[in-house]
């Protein structure tokens, strides 16, 4: 670790190359990364796909509590003394992760310019966090669609994005709380007003964004 000592040090590099305490991983499609209960031996940053976080309830259920894109660090668990995962990381497109010991990253936080990317990105997380756990305690199941669609287009975190077929009705089911016949009604009724548009993905437009900023989704007008 001896390159992390040195004024040189540049975060980016030390995240996406091979070096002491570091590998490369490459996952296909449906492959696990890490399963809940499992070992925590290691950290993980996500250079390329997307992957999602799930949790398996003691009767077998399993929910989405997260969505996993490039630049995002996840599997942290074991920085703060949890020897065990409390979820399941699956990738969902073909994903390239940089693997980092527990050891590892505990030297490369010592440098400020990594613990100021790491601690940005904590914060990051917390907020989100802290936005869906209200809107899950006091939105309706039609308003929680509305706000996972608009975080997973990316609107208020640069240019929106299309979101990919990849992201199925059962995914968005699993994320919100509720069935899936119920999100596809949601997906119907939000296609027929106009806020989304359907392209081998979803496209949120931005009047979903206006009219979710305005704390009321309209009901469609009678037939």
């Amino acid at each position: 670790m001896a390159a992390l000592r040195t004024g040189g040090f540049d975060p980016k590099q030390f995240l996406e190359r091979v070096g002491d305490g570091k590998r490369i991983g490459k996952y296909r499609p449906g492959e696990v990364i890490f399963k809940q209960g499992a070992q925590a031996t290691h950290v993980f940053y996500l250079k390329e796909g997307k992957a999602k976080e799930t949790v398996t309830s003691e009767n077998g259920k399993d929910a989405v509590i997260g969505m996993i894109e490039p630049s995002m660090f996840f599997g942290t668990s074991g920085l703060d003394g949890h020897d065990h995962r409390s979820s399941t990381v699956t990738a969902i497109v073909p994903c390239i992760v940089t693997e980092i010991t527990i050891n590892a990253m505990k030297q490369a936080l010592q440098i400020p310019r990594f613990a100021q990317l790491f601690v940005l990105y904590l914060l990051h997380l917390n907020s989100r966090i802290e936005a869906e756990r209200v809107n899950l305690l006091f939105n309706s199941g039609e308003k929680r669609l509305a706000q996972k669609l608009l975080i997973l287009a990316h609107w208020g975190d640069g240019p929106p994005q299309s979101i990919g077929p990849e992201i199925t009705q059962e995914m968005l089911a699993e994320m919100i709380g509720t069935t899936r016949p119920r999100v596809n009604h949601f997906l119907n009724k939000f296609r027929r007003l106009g806020f989304i548009k359907y392209n081998g993905g979803i496209t949120v437009m931005p009047s979903l964004l206006r009219t979710f900023l305005q704390d009321e989704l309209p009901k469609e007008p009678d037939a």
